[in-house]
C-alpha cells in the first residue's frame, strides 16, 4: 500500500524545505510513501528550494511546476491527477500542521472505518485559533452540515485524507481556496464516510504568510450553495 502526500505550494520559500524534511522523516511501517509537489507558479525562491532539495534517494518525489499562479484548488487537483498512491493526503506547505500525525490520520482508513478522514482542529480544546477565525469556520462548517447532512466540526481543515476510491465519480472544478468546501460537499453528496480525528495546529498570521482572506469565506458560501442546488 502506498500513501501519496500531495503538497500544493505557492510562495513558501521560508517553510517548504522544513515541510519536505518533516514529511520525508515520517515512518509508516510497511506503507510506502511518495511526495507529489505542485508548485503553483511561485514567484519567490520556492522553486529553487524545491529543485535543490536533499531527500532520501529511495523516496519517490514528483515535482510539477505551473508557469502561472492558478490557485490552491488547481494545485491540489494537479497533485491528485499525478498521485499514484492508494491513500491520498493533502499537506500544506506551511508549518501549521504536523506530518508526525499521519499515522492517526490514516488509521481509520486502514481499519475500514472510513472512506475519508479529516483532521479536526476543534475536537480538542485550543486557544490558538483566533475568535474571528473560529466563528467563521463554525459558520461554514454548520452550513455544510445543514446542506449536506454532515456531522463535521472542521470543514475547512487542510488535512483531508482519503482512499483513492473515494474520489471515483467526484469531479472537482474549483481552482482557489474554495477547493475545501467543494471537496467536502461532493464527498458528502457521494455518501462517503467521513471520520474526524483530532490534530494539533499552529496557526500563522498574515504577516507570516497566511493567505486566507474575507473574500475566501464568501467564495466558500457560494461554492457550498452551488454544490447543493445545481
Amino acid at each position: 500500500m502506498r500513501l501519496s502526500v500531495i503538497i500544493p505550494v505557492y510562495n513558501e520559500e521560508q517553510t517548504i524545505h522544513e515541510v519536505l524534511e518533516r514529511v520525508a522523516a515520517v515512518e509508516l511501517g510497511a506503507i510506502e510513501k511518495e511526495i507529489v509537489i505542485a508548485n503553483d507558479g511561485s514567484t519567490d525562491g520556492t522553486r529553487r528550494v524545491i529543485d535543490e532539495r536533499h531527500l532520501p534517494p529511495d523516496l519517490p518525489v514528483h515535482v510539477y511546476h505551473s508557469p502561472i499562479n492558478l490557485g490552491k484548488g488547481a494545485a491540489v487537483r494537479m497533485g491528485l491527477a499525478f498521485a499514484t498512491g492508494d491513500i491520498l493526503l493533502v499537506q500544506d506547505a506551511d508549518l501549521e500542521l504536523d506530518p508526525n500525525e499521519y499515522t492517526q490520520l490514516i488509521a481509520p482508513l486502514l481499519a475500514g472505518d472510513a472512506d475519508v478522514v479529516y483532521g479536526s482542529r476543534f475536537l480538542r480544546p485550543t486557544s490558538k485559533v483566533a475568535m474571528k477565525s473560529r466563528a467563521a469556520n463554525r459558520f461554514l462548517t454548520t452550513l455544510t452540515n445543514v446542506l449536506f447532512g454532515g456531522r463535521l466540526t472542521d470543514m475547512e481543515t487542510a488535512y483531508k485524507v482519503m482512499r483513492r476510491e473515494a474520489l471515483q465519480g467526484v469531479r472537482l472544478r474549483t481552482v482557489g481556496f474554495d477547493i475545501e468546501p467543494e471537496l467536502t460537499a461532493r464527498l458528502l453528496r457521494a455518501k462517503r464516510r467521513i471520520v474526524e480525528v483530532p490534530i494539533s495546529y499552529n496557526p500563522r498570521t498574515a504577516d507570516e504568510g497566511k493567505k486566507m482572506r474575507f473574500v475566501d469565506g464568501v467564495d466558500a458560501i457560494y461554492t457550498l450553495l452551488k454544490c447543493r442546488f445545481t
